[in-house]
C-alpha cells in the first residue's frame, strides 16, 4: 500500500481513488485512545458518554482523518501528499462502516513540480459525510 506510482499524465479530473473501507470497532477507539493519549472518556466509556446525552461511546476525528489520509498516501504514494486539510462533519460510530472517497479536482504544474488536488471524503454507509476536505499531491511525470 502506498507504493504505488501514480503518474501526472495518467491523472483525469473526475477520476477517482480506490476506495478505502473500514468497519469502526470499540478495539479501534481503545487502542487509538492508548496510542494517541486521548483518553477523552467519550470515546471509551460507555456509561459516561450516555451520562452525557450521547447514544454510545464515539470515534476519534484524528482516527477517522487518519484513515482517510491511508486512502489517499494509497492513491498518491506515501511521501507526495503537499497538504491536507479536512473539518470534522459529523462523529462515528463503532459498528459503523466507513469509506474513502477520493476524487481528482483540478492538475497543475508549478515550477518543477508536478501537482494534483483531490476532493477527500470519509463517509457512512448511508452516505453520510464524517470528513470532507481537500489535498494536494507532488506526482512524478512520465517524462
Amino acid at each position: 500500500m502506498g507504493d504505488a506510482v501514480l503518474y501526472y499524465e495518467d491523472v483525469h479530473d473526475g477520476d477517482q481513488a480506490p476506495v478505502l473501507t473500514h468497519v469502526l470497532t470499540r478495539t479501534d477507539l481503545v487502542t487509538y485512545a492508548g496510542a494517541s493519549g486521548d483518553l477523552n472518556p467519550m470515546h471509551h466509556d460507555e456509561v459516561k458518554a450516555q451520562a452525557a446525552g450521547q447514544p454510545s461511546v464515539f470515534g476519534h476525528g484524528m482516527f477517522s482523518m487518519g484513515l482517510l489520509g491511508t486512502a489517499l498516501t494509497d492513491y498518491v504514494g506515501i511521501g507526495n501528499v503537499v497538504r491536507f486539510r479536512v473539518r470534522f462533519a459529523r462523529q462515528t460510530w463503532p459498528d459503523e462502516s466507513l469509506s474513502s472517497r477520493i476524487v481528482v479536482t483540478g492538475k497543475r504544474t508549478e515550477g518543477d513540480q508536478h501537482l494534483v488536488d483531490l476532493d477527500v471524503r470519509l463517509l457512512n454507509a448511508d452516505g453520510e459525510e464524517k470528513v470532507v476536505g481537500e489535498a494536494t499531491a507532488r506526482v512524478p511525470a512520465r517524462g
